[in-house]
């Protein structure tokens, strides 16, 4: 009897526990939103207002064309921020963001991709890291409540629904 009345108590502290983090999600989704879409903003705005600059540094890591790179790179890193940054097309961007940021790691960072088994620390200390995993939660969990994306999906259901 006490046993069943100790599990009834867990089952109910942990559903209200699972209920509680359900309804945090849109905030923490909001959160990284607003934070890593202005970062991948001012990134490639860096980019893009140090152009002689940044085509020096890709010319170094000799990836191909760099000042098309540079401009790509810049180019999807501003708009995909400004996008994430309001939750517009976010999962479509994420996906974008992402060969960016493989392109970064595979560049810039190569040895520390080449030894992520031996050494995962210098992998998650990389610079690209915390952007990849922000884009890989956007690109996985969507945009949340609090965003473009949800406002047009509600849009057009509605529209979907009055015909």
């Amino acid at each position: 009897m006490f046993t069943s009345a100790l599990f009834r108590t867990a089952q109910n502290l942990y559903s209200r526990l699972v209920h509680l983090l359900n309804f945090g999600q849109d905030f923490l989704l909001l959160a990284m939103r607003l934070y890593w879409g202005w970062q991948f903003f001012q990134t490639g705005k860096g980019k893009l207002m140090n152009f002689d600059r940044t085509v020096d540094f890709f010319t170094s890591l000799n990836i191909p064309f760099p000042a098309f790179n540079v401009t790509m790179a810049g180019t999807t890193e501003c708009l995909g921020g400004l996008l994430l940054l309001v939750g517009l097309f976010s999962r479509v961007v994420s996906l974008q963001l992402i060969v960016v940021l493989m392109v970064a790691y595979l560049t810039a960072d190569a040895d520390t991709v080449k030894n992520i088994l031996e050494k995962p620390d210098d992998f998650t200390a990389a610079t690209p890291f915390l952007f990849l995993l922000a884009t890989l939660t956007v690109a996985f969990f969507g945009a949340g409540k609090w965003s473009l994306d949800e406002f047009l999906r509600r849009f057009i259901a509605k529209k979907q629904s009055s015909y």
